[in-house]
């Protein structure tokens, strides 16, 4: 019996171990993700109802709208992480381990002095901010709300330095390992609000300090452990920060620069524009609609976010046959997620009540149906984007992203402002805003790849 019981585990096992090493890195990122992300699925699932419950729908959208507008500062990373990624994935792939040591120990150096500064401008400058109007709230909300920015913003400014930790393990094509950080930064968050909800009365205060510390806590002891253990000899140190490797780290982080700016438009500002023009509690409507289908986005993710850093490895290589296969494979997947997305559209209503309680959220299946279009289009780019990251092209992806900001708040605002359209607006926008993911990527990938063609494609 116990030798029947092994066969499959036996057969998982040389399926894992068939292939190029690159290949087998790529499987068990796979399958380690799938566990992870199932859990961070479980565990997001479970958080929203809990948090709704401590807390109600119209605070709820407060917290999410605040953590929002906090992400907007994200774009003083100047795009030196995704820098990082590349630079330490080439120094690895080379073997240059004292490049790799410095490509880090600049990184932590830079973006700590950055986020420190920013840190401190903010104290002075939110005693002067007025957050009920700037959100469309009572005044009464005032000194919470404050307070509340407070904390978000010195947890993100804390966490986005200690997170590079993340951008390390992704770049030697471990992402399983920075996805497990993020579990347990869940799994402790849902422990703290389990707590509040037993012995504390509604707060935003309180609930920002537990969903704030948790993650924190636990970036705090893996920079520790990784550090301290197979990245030892990557470890940061003051004398190995090297300021002339900025230039290599900005040479892609420019760039990465403004196509995260465009990033964070078009997605820390949903938040604040629908608090603005349809109130907080519509927040959470399309938020549980983006939570719900992009359930099929972290599958996606699982998928994916391996690739980037392989193809950095398999481009420099040459090894284009590598590449053409893994494509093929993922388009495979993009079928298989349409069919998926299609029954969740079917059953949202359903599934709503089932997860929230019957009448807790209103959600109109307009707005399911527009994120139901949105996250197909982008799990279609997703596979095309990390592979032009991956081999630094991204000469159209930033011209495309000097576009796209503007592109999606025109037309978010005629669809409110002049249409008068609901909420769904922003998803409809959204996809406006992503046409280089679903057109131009895919047009590049083929010009590189099929082609064989450089130039302005391959830059």
């Amino acid at each position: 019996m116990s030798n029947f019981q092994s066969k499959p585990f036996t057969f998982l096992l040389q399926l894992l171990n068939r292939g190029q090493e690159r290949s087998v890195k790529i499987k068990k990122n796979i399958l380690e993700g799938i566990l992870i992300k199932g859990g961070s699925i479980l565990v997001s699932l479970v958080m929203v109802p809990l948090t709704i419950d401590y807390i109600n729908p119209t605070r709820y959208g407060i917290w999410l709208t605040i953590s929002s507008v906090v992400g907007w500062f994200s774009f003083f990373d100047i795009g030196l992480t995704q820098g990082l990624r590349n630079k330490f994935a080439e120094a690895k792939t080379r073997g240059d381990d004292h490049a790799a040591q410095s490509y880090v120990s600049t990184a932590y150096a830079i973006l700590g002095g950055i986020f420190f500064t920013i840190w401190a401008l903010f104290m002075v400058v939110n005693q002067f901010l007025d957050w009920p109007k700037l959100l469309g709230l009572s005044t009464d909300m005032g000194p919470e709300v404050s307070i509340l920015a407070v904390i978000v913003f010195t947890y993100f400014c804390i966490q986005f330095v200690f997170k590079i930790i993340s951008t390390i393990l992704t770049a030697d094509q471990q992402p399983s390992k920075a996805s497990a950080i993020d579990l347990f930064g869940q799994l402790l968050s849902l422990v703290f609000v389990l707590v509040l909800t037993k012995t504390t009365g509604s707060s935003l205060v309180m609930l920002g300090i537990a969903l704030c510390l948790s993650p924190l806590l636990v970036f705090m002891v893996a920079n520790a452990y990784f550090f301290g253990g197979i990245y030892k000899k990557f470890r940061p140190l003051i004398s190995k920060i090297n300021l002339a490797y900025t230039k290599d780290l900005l040479s892609l982080g420019v760039v990465f620069f403004v196509i995260q700016i465009a990033f964070i438009i078009q997605f820390q500002t949903a938040n604040f524009i629908i608090s603005k023009n349809f109130g907080p509690t519509e927040v959470v409507s399309y938020h549980i609609v983006y939570k719900y289908f992009g359930m099929l986005e972290m599958v996606t993710i699982i998928f994916v976010a391996p690739f980037w850093s392989a193809s950095t490895e398999a481009y420099l290589k040459g090894d284009f046959d590598w590449i053409k296969g893994s494509m093929k494979k993922y388009n495979l997947l993009n079928i298989l997620l349409f069919g998926v997305s299609l029954v969740m559209l079917l059953l949202s209503n359903f599934v709503y009540d089932l997860w929230l309680g019957k009448g807790t959220v209103h959600i109109d299946f307009m707005l399911s149906f527009c994120g139901f279009l949105y996250f197909n289009f982008a799990i279609f780019g997703a596979k095309y984007v990390k592979f032009l990251n991956g081999i630094s092209a991204l000469r159209l992806q930033f011209f495309s992203s000097l576009v796209t900001p503007i592109l999606y708040l025109v037309s978010s605002l005629i669809m409110i402002k002049v249409f008068h359209l609901g909420v769904y607006s922003v998803f409809i926008s959204a996809i406006f805003a992503s046409f280089n993911s679903f057109i131009l990527a895919p047009i590049q990938y083929s010009q590189i790849i099929e082609k064989n063609k450089r130039g302005i494609w391959a830059k």
